[in-house]
């Protein structure tokens, strides 16, 4: 007895759907599956492991400047290729991909605004435009942030993300260690309150400036602060390195960094840290 009769005709598969790109993120510290609307409601912190992913300036922003107070500044002072540096690729065109790219003209914004009703000056590094690299413009821009906060006897703060000194400007680009480090000497004399946040990355010449001048460092969990990079001391010493060496928790430990403040606590700990020492 024939149970069913063959059909010459397949079945067709059913239509797969699309799933929209963007919408699932993988931490890179616990490899845990984010979904990307719930990842941006906790500032980019994972929920599982608090691994907190590096964000754009507008984030920063937005998070610790009172909503409408605030104003950026100093937009207008661009990068030039004073050098006609080409390895590979211009440097003019290096920067033509970068502001593409970020929707910035610089890696660094600077903004005056206030935090809970104190007044302040705030810079934000952007590690996506060149690797948050500091050239003349980063060091012109962080200089003049500086002095106006000197001018109206306010705070500076500055969230630091880089990989150094921008090597396309040469020499020009290592002044600007001098160079802010100077106007901060003046502001520290003045009596200014200057607070930088040290994220992931903070490394080269931020570090051997201004990210480590700070009346007090502040850090947030995880983030990568050092000058040299760990392979290249590695690789210098012949030795393996402490556990979580150039780690903001490591650096806390060993007194260079005074505390570790969760993204979504930055704001309130600002606020108390300049009712108490401004």
């Amino acid at each position: 007895m024939v149970w069913f009769t063959r059909k010459d005709k397949k079945f067709k598969d059913a239509e797969k759907k699309d799933m929209p790109d963007g919408l699932w993120v993988k931490c890179p510290s616990c490899s845990e599956i984010l979904y990307k609307p719930e990842l941006d409601k906790s500032h980019s912190v994972c929920r599982h492991c608090q691994h907190h992913f590096r964000v754009s300036p507008d984030l920063y922003e937005m998070l610790l400047l009172d909503t409408g107070t605030g104003k950026e500044m100093f937009g207008n002072i661009e990068a030039i290729d004073l050098l006609n540096f080409k390895s590979g690729k211009k440097y003019t065109d290096q920067l033509k991909t970068a502001k593409k790219k970020t929707g910035h003209n610089e890696a660094v914004r600077c903004f005056s605004g206030m935090i809970n009703g104190h007044e302040i000056i705030l810079g934000v590094m952007n590690f996506k435009f060149i690797g948050g690299s500091m050239g003349s413009v980063v060091g012109e821009r962080i200089a003049r942030s500086i002095d106006l906060a000197m001018e109206k006897k306010i705070p500076f703060i500055l969230v630091c993300a880089s990989g150094g000194a921008r090597m396309q400007e040469g020499a020009i680009s290592l002044m600007q260690l001098a160079k802010t480090s100077a106007h901060l000497a003046r502001f520290s004399d003045a009596g200014g309150l200057y607070i930088p946040i040290l994220t992931d990355p903070t490394t080269g010449g931020v570090t051997a400036s201004y990210g480590m001048l700070g009346d007090v460092i502040l850090a947030e969990p995880g983030a990568l602060i050092g000058f040299a990079g760990p392979r290249v001391i590695k690789q210098t010493i012949g030795q393996d390195l402490p556990k979580g060496f150039q780690r903001a928790e490591f650096l806390l430990e060993k007194g260079f960094v005074d505390h570790i403040v969760p993204r979504a606590t930055m704001k309130s700990n600002l606020s108390n840290i300049i009712s108490l020492l401004s």
